[in-house]
């Protein structure tokens, strides 16, 4: 019997979504390893983060009050108090800016064998992980020796958990040098006004919209869904549209209700970073394109010709 530690992840005063996935990825291991799963809470209103991450497979949620944003030390110290407490022998953390901030100390103080962006595990006698590399174009598998270990999981590759649950919440007490290091505030990237992360509908733009001018017809689909627009990297590095609404492994990880792919094909870089979308719709103009291999309604047509009865059917 092995318990699990899984940390929580927040950011101005919101948890991430990765927080309740994470819940999903520590209950499965905990109970490939018969064992509890223990969630951290670490920093912000940690009392209101508790009781929204109360989900069914979380046994014991320990909070632990230290400002309102990441701090590198008070991370590491409340994840190393709580090791002791609950004797957990495997730790889960986000594979974020933040998460790898702190886990790769985290793994050194604790002579932890750590592997990171993990995208799936199995535990049969060891622990086998399942990563990717080469953008995506290769997965493969890592055994990790000894029944102690640390991961980072890939935000988006495991359902967010689900229902209400009745796990016992503790506030904890964690000492910890100040570092002196202070969150001061944040800085939108240009066009930071859309968070394409938290759109529950999404109509994302591929190279197959041909010309910049063109994009205002796929504008016009999203303002009659009420969807946010998005771009795969080619729309991007063209200069179509902001960084910030950029999908896939080099922008940012998606998982709305709905996602509608509009002339992409489905690069292994921009499936990594959509695939977790509840419902794909792909307009492909290619019957072969790999959006189709994942997309759970594809219409094989010009989108020039399907956007606009779309529209007509939306408005």
């Amino acid at each position: 019997m092995t318990d699990v530690l899984a940390v929580a992840e927040h950011r101005r005063g919101e948890l991430r979504d990765v927080s309740y996935e994470i819940v999903t990825a520590g209950r499965e291991l905990a109970d490939a390893l018969d064992g509890d799963l223990h969630l951290a809470v670490i920093a912000g209103n940690v009392d209101r983060f508790a009781d929204d991450l109360d989900r069914p497979g979380v046994d014991t949620i320990y909070t632990l009050e230290n400002g309102e944003e990441f701090d590198h030390n008070a991370y590491q110290s409340a994840v190393e108090t709580l090791l002791a407490r609950t004797d957990a022998g495997a730790v889960l953390m986000p594979n974020s800016v933040n998460g790898l901030d702190y886990a790769p100390a985290l793994a050194e103080s604790y002579d932890l064998p750590l592997v990171t962006d993990a995208t799936g595990f199995a535990y049969d006698d060891g622990l086998t992980v399942t990563r990717e590399m080469y953008g995506s174009k290769v997965e493969t598998t890592v055994d990790v020796a000894g029944d102690r270990f640390a991961l980072t999981i890939r935000e988006g590759e495991w359902e967010a958990t689900e229902g209400v649950g009745d796990a016992v919440i503790e506030s904890v007490d964690a000492d910890h040098p100040d570092s002196g290091a202070r969150v001061q505030g944040f800085e939108e990237v240009a066009g930071g006004d859309v968070d394409i992360s938290e759109a529950d509908v999404l109509v994302s733009v591929g190279r197959g919209i041909g010309e910049e001018e063109n994009l205002e017809l796929v504008e016009e689909l999203a303002d009659a869904l009420g969807a946010t627009l998005s771009a795969s990297r080619p729309i991007v590095d063209n200069g179509w549209l902001e960084k910030n609404r950029q999908v896939g492994q080099s922008g940012k990880v998606v998982t709305p209700t709905v996602y509608i792919a509009v002339g992409i094909s489905g690069a292994v870089q921009h499936v990594a970073g959509m695939k977790g979308s509840e419902t794909i719709v792909a307009i492909n103009t290619d019957p072969n394109a790999p959006i189709f291999d994942i997309a759970d309604y594809g219409i094989v047509g010009d989108l020039f010709d399907v956007v606009p009865e779309l529209i007509a059917q939306f408005e």
